[in-house]
């Protein structure tokens, strides 16, 4: 199960760009809280705090809970907006979950073992498809990470979906297909020597099917 995190938040009474930059000059930036069939909540949370969240990794996978009003409400971040210059958090939007919600998230795939991998000693690379998979998981078990074995594989091997060891009750999104993650590509050396030699047998080819029918019509 991914990690948690408690954030402290203030109710925002005012909303728009005014109070937004406003917020952000006191160290705090606008939030909302959405979904549970509830009306949207604007709160005001602790820029540090949850800029360093964001960093740490996993910020999207990760059930937190924010304090606010005197209540404690489960959340799932489910989108922010940075500010594209200097990189600054600009606004996050939350979603309320509980114990039962069912949500889709995308999480993260790491690879181990590569040194145990007989095409990547050759020099092979590991050309990486997708580094996220799309899962449908309860709220309060979303895995940290996949984790990829790829000791064994050569040039050429690709790695697939059914890979991946699922935990109980969590689903891929995507189920009419054994979709690639990743595969095991040939070194650009290796390619350019393949291509050479494949270009050589296909002008030996021309050039007996030339001989062949020069030979036709002399007879």
């Amino acid at each position: 199960m991914s990690k948690t995190f408690t954030v402290k938040a203030e109710a925002r009474e005012k909303v728009g760009k005014g109070a937004a930059r406003h917020l952000r000059r006191t160290g705090m930036i606008p939030a909302v809280i959405y979904g549970d069939k509830q009306d949207p909540l604007p709160i005001a949370i602790p820029y540090k705090e949850t800029f360093l969240a964001l960093h740490a990794g996993g910020f999207m996978t990760h059930v937190g809970t924010i304090e606010v009003g005197g209540q404690s409400i489960q959340v799932l971040p489910k989108d922010y907006q940075l500010e594209p210059v200097r990189d600054f958090l600009m606004h996050v939007d939350f979603l309320r979950v509980s114990e039962k919600s069912r949500v889709t998230v995308e999480v993260p795939v790491h690879f181990e073992n590569e040194e145990a991998s007989p095409g990547l000693k050759r020099g092979g690379v590991l050309n990486v498809v997708r580094h996220e998979v799309e899962i449908e998981s309860p709220a309060t078990a979303i895995p940290e990470a996949f984790t990829i074995d790829l000791t064994g594989l050569e040039i050429g091997d690709s790695i697939h979906a059914s890979a991946l060891t699922l935990p109980k009750n969590v689903t891929l999104t995507i189920t009419d297909r054994d979709f690639t993650i990743a595969t095991i590509a040939a070194p650009a050396a290796l390619r350019s020597e393949e291509d050479e030699a494949e270009e050589a047998a296909a002008a030996a080819e021309s050039a007996e099917a030339e001989s062949e029918a020069e030979a036709d019509k002399e007879d």
